[in-house]
């Protein structure tokens, strides 16, 4: 590759381009799903209906992440793309205009189905474009600028929604999708689709990804990863609100996890390097389960923000790695569709979890909800070391 179209990133090459774009996009998403909630919130929903608008952020997802992968596959992570990111711009744009419970369900369809398009389309296009000995650089590099947004998006919502209002805070927002949509014409330019395009997808139905152990395995851990940031990300707003704190003060809870996020992501290439990528995927589902039991137990926010930080630490692990491994495992020609399937597991989990979180909560309370992501989350973390010997196996 020129110069101009890759980047070094550590000791390997990174296509800084598309790396951008997912940030901008990530940004959109991240600040809509934060001001939706705590707009909700101020309108008096319950946990309940707040579980159902943070599901209807990945109804979309759930039912067509397959078939964004495929699209790719065929035509290209440019159209696709383009499509996604109009669709987050619509998302802010909607719920700037037209303020409203009902109206922010249509605004999260919106978001959650145009971020995961695009989401899908670069994350296929950046495992094509880089050799396979630099791909947990690559997405590593993925992973750092989502740590990044995480980071800064809930602080800017936040001064955001105190400073001007909601409305405005989704304004702010749309000009994220903005600059995504630009940067992606860039990309477009500098990463031509064609010249990296994947054979032609061998059909077949996708349950054929599922019959493979080594897929089944990155599925499922990579899928707990996200369930894990998924119940954080639903319970710090409400008890933020409950404990009476600020909205800034909220977003800094939420932004330490993306703090242990980015600290770790640093070094995960070279961690997997050492130690290998299940064995990096088992200590970092040990160390959630860890936090998770301690968790519900904290109540002041320096310690809530330490157990954040030392979350994210964990969750940093997953998507990088998890990327990779799913990159070595997946079948010729069919990788857009297997970063779709997985996307459509993830979405699942967070179509249902909230509602059945909001649900959990009212019912058995906060305490109940995390010890069972801890067992679950340790069970994972077993099914990772069943990886670690298949690998010693072969």
């Amino acid at each position: 590759m020129t110069g101009r179209r890759m980047r070094r990133w550590g000791a390997g090459e990174v296509p800084l381009l598309p790396v951008g774009v997912l940030l901008l996009a990530h940004v959109g998403f991240t600040g809509n799903r934060f001001v939706f909630t705590l707009h909700a919130i101020a309108l008096h929903a319950s946990s309940f209906q707040i579980g159902l608008l943070l599901a209807a952020l990945m109804v979309g997802p759930m039912l067509f992440s397959v078939g964004m992968g495929r699209l790719t596959d065929r035509h290209g992570y440019a159209r696709v793309g383009s499509v996604g990111i109009a669709m987050v711009f619509a998302g802010s744009a909607t719920a700037a205009a037209f303020p409203g419970l009902a109206v922010l369900y249509a605004a999260s369809v919106l978001t959650g189905t145009g971020f995961m398009a695009t989401h899908v389309a670069l994350n296929t296009f950046i495992g094509r474009l880089t050799a396979a000995r630099f791909r947990t650089d690559a997405f590593s590099a993925v992973a750092l600028a989502f740590s990044i947004s995480g980071f800064c998006t809930p602080l800017l919502a936040g001064a955001s929604i105190e400073l001007a209002g909601y409305r405005v805070a989704c304004l702010v927002l749309l000009g994220a999708a903005v600059g995504a949509g630009l940067l992606l014409r860039s990309a477009a330019r500098h990463h031509p689709s064609g010249t990296v395009r994947a054979p032609a997808a061998r059909a077949g139905a996708v349950v054929e990804l599922f019959a493979d152990p080594r897929l089944r395995a990155v599925f499922l851990t990579g899928g707990l990863f996200t369930m894990a940031w998924d119940l954080f990300t639903f319970f710090a707003p409400l008890q933020g609100v409950r404990a009476g704190l600020s909205p800034v003060a909220t977003g800094a809870i939420v932004s330490a996890l993306s703090a242990g996020m980015f600290a770790v992501r640093l070094g995960v290439a070279r961690l997997t390097q050492r130690i290998g990528e299940w064995a990096t995927m088992a200590g970092a589902l040990l160390l959630v389960a860890l936090v998770f039991l301690v968790f519900p137990l904290l109540h002041a926010l320096p310690t809530l923000v330490c157990a954040a930080f030392v979350l994210g630490m964990g969750l940093g692990c997953g998507q990088p790695v998890s990327m990779a491994l799913l990159y070595q495992v997946a079948p010729e020609g069919r990788a857009g569709e297997a970063v779709g399937a997985r996307a459509t597991i993830t979405s699942v989990s967070q179509t249902l979890l909230p509602m059945l979180l909001g649900a959990l909560g009212t019912a058995v309370g906060l305490l109940a909800v995390f010890w069972s992501g801890a067992v679950l989350f340790t069970a994972g973390a077993w099914t990772a070391r069943q990886g670690i010997r298949r690998e010693r196996r072969s």
